[in-house]
Formats: structure tokens, sequence, C-alpha cells
């Protein structure tokens, strides 16, 4: 673990340069294709005045990225985070350089001709590939190459936000698949180193200052509830929205690579309509938090942005999902606070994003603390989780999936984000062996063998032999019946002569069935001995059906519900 943690520094060193590097580079392309000039300055397109010829801006960039993903690595299409967590289940965490290359510079290209989308999705797979190259040269673990991917990934986001803890807890709600020391560790190793290296790059931390909070109060809590219910439906909306416009593609009757292209049409159009809602919107989201957009404004961007940004995605292109969830709730909790004439607009434009991220995404925690570290905001902590909870509760109830999922479980690949104990962790082999055992004595012959396990009356398949001081000299059942009998041994042969030399893999009462599970795996057995560790005597029985027994306990305690007390009525004389 330590050694892992020592080289996810280098890991989070690398996903910083590139962090910076596609910062560079989206600010590089939008002033090339929007103003005509070679400069790393911070482009302002909310406030462009956008000829008509822009419209064509996005639909270059698209058949670029087409051209790229067609011929370069179709692994660079979509949001980021999907095509990481499959990597992470099915490719055994490897992913190759031309993702490194090509992610960030395809998610460039399509912001920086104006693509409605965040920097976070792509950063967050691009680290994730050098972690993994990095891992790759080395001779690690499958685990421990998950575990440098995903560091990578949490040092990028870390890297173009300032949210290490909240990089940290995407980490362990979406990436990591465990909640472990070896897992958790190297990747808050990775956060703050990024957190720390970010410091001497000059930006901004926090991202977008919002000072301020909010009264605790029974009425607050409402409207707190109200933010996420309306985040949570806003989310379930968008999410069936985007896998509709895909969907819609499915059915062209053209290769996939010129899907992007149609998408940049619609961005260009909606683009010329609103200029804010092009490109990553960081100008709208600061002024959000400052309270100095209006709600009539903040209609416009919603739906312009919503539109634009669901079709581009649903058509393949390359961006984050990240960013536009903010701008997009940001606009809903502005909107509702222009309506019930709430002061103090800017705070419940801050409830607003995090419900609608967390809920989309379905990691209220990584929501709740992304809001807090990039608004510098601690006093916000329990609005925040009361609106991102309400929002995780609604699209858990009204979707399977989230949007993230649900592109991995379109593939194929079924996914469960639900993090439980393992039961077999915690259950001893004396809780769930059968007692009394019965067994079959040493000196049975191999023909009574066969007449016994034959007999109408016996009611099991396998049976422990027995010495006569109680000692467990092995197993006697169907198989190990016929494999003597290819062997030619005689049939008056005593199983204790047929065991002799025979290792017993056995079973103590105090062992766990994790250990014992794979035990039964290794010594290609379905039923074991358990004994005493200290004479050795003969205590259970216990098999495959009886380790199940535990799931089918665990099934039962979510299942059954049973009130233990009840109120009775006295008669009263």
């Amino acid at each position: 673990m330590l050694v892992i943690c020592a080289i996810s520094v280098v890991v989070a060193t690398a996903g910083v340069v590139s962090g910076i590097i596609l910062l560079y580079l989206i600010r590089l392309f939008t002033n090339l294709f929007y103003f005509g000039r070679f400069s790393l300055a911070i482009p302002d397109l909310a406030n462009a005045h956008l000829a008509l010829w822009t419209i064509l801006v996005p639909v270059g960039g698209s058949l670029v990225i087409g051209l790229m993903a067609r011929y370069g690595s179709e692994r660079i299409r979509g949001h980021g985070i999907p095509e990481a967590i499959e990597a992470i289940l099915l490719g055994r965490s490897r992913l190759d350089v031309k993702v490194a290359i090509l992610k960030p510079l395809s998610s460039a290209i399509s912001i920086g001709t104006g693509g409605p989308f965040g920097a976070e999705g792509p950063i967050i797979m691009t680290g994730g590939a050098i972690g993994s190259l990095i891992a790759q040269l080395l001779p690690v673990s499958d685990n421990e190459r998950k575990t440098l991917l995903v560091a990578g990934a949490a040092a990028g986001m870390t890297t173009v936000f300032g949210t290490p803890i909240a990089s940290v807890m995407l980490a362990v709600e979406l990436l990591l698949f465990e909640w472990t020391p070896r897992s958790f560790l190297p990747v808050a190793v990775a956060a703050i180193v990024a957190a720390v290296e970010r410091n001497f790059t000059g930006l901004a931390n926090p991202l977008f200052p919002c000072p301020g909070s909010m009264e605790v109060t029974v009425l607050a809590l409402g409207c707190w509830v109200l933010v996420g219910l309306l985040g949570g439906l806003l989310s379930s909306l968008l999410t069936q929205l985007v896998y509709a416009c895909e969907d819609g593609f499915l059915k062209l009757p053209i290769h996939w690579m010129w899907w992007p292209i149609l998408g940049g049409v619609v961005v260009g159009v909606g683009g010329y309509i609103e200029p804010q809602a092009l490109s990553v919107g960081y100008t709208n989201i600061a002024e959000m938090l400052h309270g100095q957009v209006l709600p009539v404004a903040a209609v416009l961007l919603l739906v312009v942005k919503a539109i634009i940004w669901a079709v581009a995605l649903g058509s393949g292109t390359s961006g984050g999902v990240l960013a536009p969830l903010l701008i997009m709730g940001g606009a809903m909790g502005t909107v509702l606070a222009g309506l019930l004439h709430i002061p103090h607009i800017e705070l419940w434009a801050m409830l607003g994003m995090a419900a609608t991220m967390g809920g989309t995404m379905r990691s209220p925690l990584t929501a709740t603390f992304f809001a807090v570290e990039l608004t510098g905001n601690t006093h916000m902590l329990l609005p925040l989780i009361a609106a991102c909870g309400t929002a995780h509760a609604v699209t858990v109830l009204l979707m399977k999936r989230s949007i993230l999922t649900e592109k991995v479980a379109r593939r194929g690949h079924h996914l469960v984000r639900e993090y439980r104990v393992d039961p077999f962790v915690l259950t001893s082999v004396s809780e769930v062996m059968t007692t009394p055992v019965e067994t079959v004595p040493d000196t049975m012959t191999l023909h009574g063998a066969v007449a016994f396990l034959t007999s109408p009356t016996t009611l099991h398949p396998s049976f422990p032999v027995v010495d006569s001081a109680g000692s467990v000299l092995g197993i006697v059942d169907p198989p190990a019946v016929l494999r003597w009998r290819r062997e030619g041994r005689h049939r008056t042969a005593t199983l204790g002569e047929l065991l002799a030399g025979t290792k017993v893999a056995v079973a103590h009462p105090d062992e766990y069935l994790n250990a014992i599970a794979e035990r039964m795996n290794t010594s290609n057995v379905a039923h074991m001995p358990v004994v005493s560790a200290d004479s050795g005597k003969l205590l259970g029985y216990i098999g495959w059906k009886d380790l199940m027994r535990v799931r089918t306990k665990l099934e039962a305690e979510e299942r059954e519900r049973r009130a233990y007390f009840r109120f009775r009525s006295a008669a009263v004389d």
C-alpha cells in the first residue's frame, strides 16, 4: 500500500500537467476559432456578439472529432466517466496511449469550437489513462492498477476545479467499487498532492467564491427539499433527453462518425440564439453564484443549454457532463428563487447546482463537497446535503440507472452501485454448520459403501468417514466410489484402507466463511468436515448449501418486515 501511495505522487503530478494542458488547449482553440487570435487568454463567449457564420464552428469541430474517433480511438467518444468505469470493470484497468493523447485533444477541440461540455469528464479519462499507463510499466496487480487509474482521475479533477475532497468522494462513489485502505489512501494522496501543486499554477482557489449562509428553520428545510425535488426531476428529464437523442442517432442510416456533425449543427444554432450556452460556461457559473443572472435569462439559458448538450452528447462527441449540470441546475435554482422572491438568489443557485449534479450522477456526497470546495462556503453544508439527498432519492425512485451507468448498461454490462459488507466475512463456520453429523465407520467396505449410498433411506450424497477415536479420515461420496472402482480396488477393501494417506480438507468452527469458500474452491470439494482445532474431533459438517443459506438470510433481512412490539387496547370495565 505504501509503495502504491508513493507511485500515486508521480501519477498526481502527471495528472496536474495533463489538466493544465487541457485547460490551455480549450482556451487556445476557443480564441482561435471564435476570435481568430492565437492566445491563451481566457475567452469570453458569454458576452460575445457572434456572427451568423459562427454556426459552422461547432460543425467543423464535430467533423474533426468524428474522424479522430473513427481512425484514432472510439474510446474518446462520450463524456469520459462511463468509459473509465468500463475500463475498470471490464478492461482490467488498462487504457492505451491513444486515449491519453486523443481524449484531451478531442475534448479541447469540441469545447473550443463551442461544444456545451465541461472539462472534468475528459480530464478524468485522461488522468485515468496516465495512471493506467504508469501502472502498466510496473509489476502491479489489477487492483493496484485500478487504484492508480482512479488516482490519476482524482488528480485531474482536482487540477481543473480545485476540489480534492470531492475528487476523493467521486472515486469512492463512482470509480473504485470498494472502500478499503489499499484503494482509498493512494487516491487521497494523489488528490492532496494535486491540490498542493495546483497552487503553483495560478488557478483561482476557490474557483467560484460565494460567501453567505442560510437560516436553519423548518421553512428553510422545506425550501431545501423543494430544490432537491426539482433537481431530481430535472436530473431525470436530462438523463432521458440524452438517451432519447442517442436512440435517435442510432436509427440514422449513416455511420456514427458523421453523427457529431449533426449535433454540431444544433449546437451552432443554439449558440447563435444564446451564446452563453456554448463551451464550458464557467462565466455563467460565476455570474449565477454572484446573483447576477436574472430569472428570465436563466430560463433561456436552461432550455438552450439542455437541448444542445443533450443532442451533442447523444451524437457521441467528446466532452464532460459536470459543468453543464452545474449551469442547468444553477439556472433552475435562480428561476425558483425569482419566482418565490427569495433573497440571496446566489445561494439558491448553488443548491440547484449541487442537487442537479448529485441527482444526475447519483453521487450526493460528491456533489455536496464539490459545491462547498468550489465556492469555499462551508456554511452551506447542511442545506446542500438536504438538497442533494432529496435529489438522489428522486432519481433512485424514478430511474433504474444514472446517466453514467446507463451507458455501460446499454453495452450489455450490469452495474451495482451499492456497497455492502460481504456476509461471508462476518459469519463463522459454527453459525451455519450442520450438527449432529451422520458419519460412516472406517471399517465399512467399498461394497457396503455402494449399498449405503444407493439406499432409498440415505438422504445425503456425502458422509465423513471416522475411525474408532472419532477422527476424520476423509469423505465418501459417489465420485469417490466411482474413482475407486475404476482404479480396480476390491469391493472388500475398507474405507480406512481406501482413504489411507489422503489429505483431508477441514474447517474449524471459529473460521469465517470467506476462507472456507476459498478452501473449498482450491480443494475442489463441495463439503467439508468441521473439526476441533485442539483435538481434531468431528464437530460438524459444512457444504455449499450451508454457505448459500447466509445469502438467503441476508435477502430475508431485506424483504421480511415484522413488528416486535405491539400495542393492545385494554378493555375498560
